[in-house]
């Protein structure tokens, strides 16, 4: 079968992902059992043909035991190894066909192998965890893993009834037989592989506040010794919540919930309409507020805004970072300027070697990224003043709502707002690698266009800072 990487598939993760077809819709169908860690799963995708006929695709899977597979109805040819399900159907499918894949695995599910260590999978103490991001999904079960390629999920998972499973989107039912009760979660949005998100756990589960008419709902689940201290350390997410709405535009899914993991995490990961932390991320002081903070902003952008590719990944982690500037403007701590100001002081201080578009496999998730994106996005906003870049802020998460987007989009888009032409302070933040110098603010002038500063709850100011240093 042709091992040829596919045409357009992602420069930095070329194994994963099949472009010359695209899904549209998974249906997850697992029996898990924490003990020996055994999945047992069945998957049905259904899928769209490319602009060529189809002969062959790829699925991405890890190396369980493949029980059968069928495309249309009907046994194709199939080749499973390499984390990769080779796939020749009985005839090409035509050219823009709708088709239907279905497989069934099983084994001992594990992290995949990548150069930040394992992603995916993981068996905890006493349940399992997936967080994904970037390329983990294929842990647990077959997909099309490319961001660009969102589809719609119907995840059923049947486990010891002692086990909460959360999975991102709505609970539809949650059924008890025996001694198992099987969860089913639905998630309309398109979604991307890596942000598909589940855990099986002991947890007590909470509401966050009354979304009332009209209103996010919001929940979480945590482990009932840590629940005193989470109370406080989320109070505010609520505030958040509204917040960002004000800035970006209505929440973009159906819910949201929040799950921290009875073990640490080295940082929380965002999944769709899910966000996961770890234990070590809840102290009752407030103390990581500002991830709080930017795995909500998430939910705007990456997970309903997201990159074409790998290579934009700024485009996510930029953004949310510039997000927990503005929850900490907006709320009585430091202003987005202070922060940034912070930001470039510490970038002075490293190597000047990252481009932020395009920075490279190996710098994807380097902190300069981060804060360089942050400051980025505030260079921006200074260089439009605050009216034209809270509308082109909110104009650019409502116009590509549910879609696909990059770099070169963005700035068209930013370019539209401008008064006059900003290609200096793209070819300088985006494109160079040497630190520029700190953006300045225009003077404040009142506006109509400008959000005003609401109500939140200050916040204690020497921990906000701790937080954001």
């Amino acid at each position: 079968m042709n091992g040829q990487r596919t045409a357009a598939s992602d420069p930095y993760f070329p194994d994963n992902g099949d472009s010359r077809y695209r899904a549209h819709r998974y249906e997850l169908a697992l029996e898990y059992r924490p003990g020996p860690n055994r999945l047992t799963g069945t998957a049905r995708i259904s899928a769209i043909a490319g602009r060529a006929p189809l002969a062959e695709f790829h699925l991405n899977l890890a190396e369980f035991k493949i029980g059968r597979v069928m495309v249309n109805g009907r046994a194709p040819h199939y080749t499973h190894r390499g984390g990769k399900l080779r796939i020749r159907p009985a005839k090409p499918l035509p050219a823009g066909a709708a088709f239907t894949v279905e497989v069934h695995w099983a084994g001992n599910p594990k992290p995949v192998r990548s150069p930040w260590g394992g992603l995916g999978w993981e068996e905890l103490t006493d349940g399992a965890l997936v967080a994904s991001q970037p390329v983990g999904a294929p842990s647990w079960y077959p997909c099309n893993d490319r961001p660009a390629d969102k589809a719609s999920y119907q995840i059923s998972v049947n486990t010891p009834s002692s086990y909460t499973v959360v999975a991102g989107g709505r609970l539809l039912t949650r059924t008890t037989k025996a001694s198992t009760t099987t969860w089913v979660y639905e998630q309309p949005a398109p979604t991307s592989s890596y942000l598909v998100g589940l855990s099986i756990g002991v947890y007590q589960t909470v509401l966050l506040g009354d979304p009332g008419l009209g209103g996010v709902p919001m929940t979480a689940h945590v482990p009932a010794h840590l629940l005193p201290q989470f109370s406080r350390d989320f109070a505010r997410q609520p505030a958040m919540m509204q917040l960002f709405e004000d800035l970006f535009g209505p929440y973009p899914f159906g819910e949201y919930a929040v799950l921290v993991a009875d073990e640490e995490l080295d940082v929380p990961v965002e999944a769709q309409g899910l966000s996961l932390f770890g234990a070590n991320h809840v102290d009752g002081a407030r103390g990581s507020e500002r991830l709080v903070a930017h795995e909500l902003a998430h939910q705007w952008f990456g997970n309903s805004l997201t990159i074409t590719d790998w290579r934009h990944i700024w485009l996510n982690e930029g953004f949310a970072k510039y997000a927990e500037w503005l929850w900490s403007e907006r709320s009585g701590g430091r202003s987005a300027h202070e922060h940034a100001a912070a930001a470039h002081r510490l970038l002075a201080t490293l190597p000047q070697d990252l481009r932020l578009v395009d920075p490279g496999r190996k710098l994807m998730f380097d902190d300069r990224l981060y804060q360089r994106g942050g400051l980025a996005v505030h260079a921006i906003r200074c260089a439009l003043g605050d009216g034209a870049f809270f509308r082109m802020l909110r104009d650019w998460a409502t116009v590509h709502r549910h879609g696909v987007v990059s770099t070169a989009a963005f700035t068209t888009h930013v370019g539209r707002y401008a008064s006059e032409p900003v290609d200096e302070v793209f070819s300088a933040w985006l494109y160079e690698p040497s630190l520029p110098p700190l953006p300045v603010p225009p003077p404040v002038r009142p506006s109509a266009s400008t959000p005003a500063k609401p109500g939140y709850p200050p916040t204690n100011g020497r921990a906000a800072g701790r937080a954001s240093a």
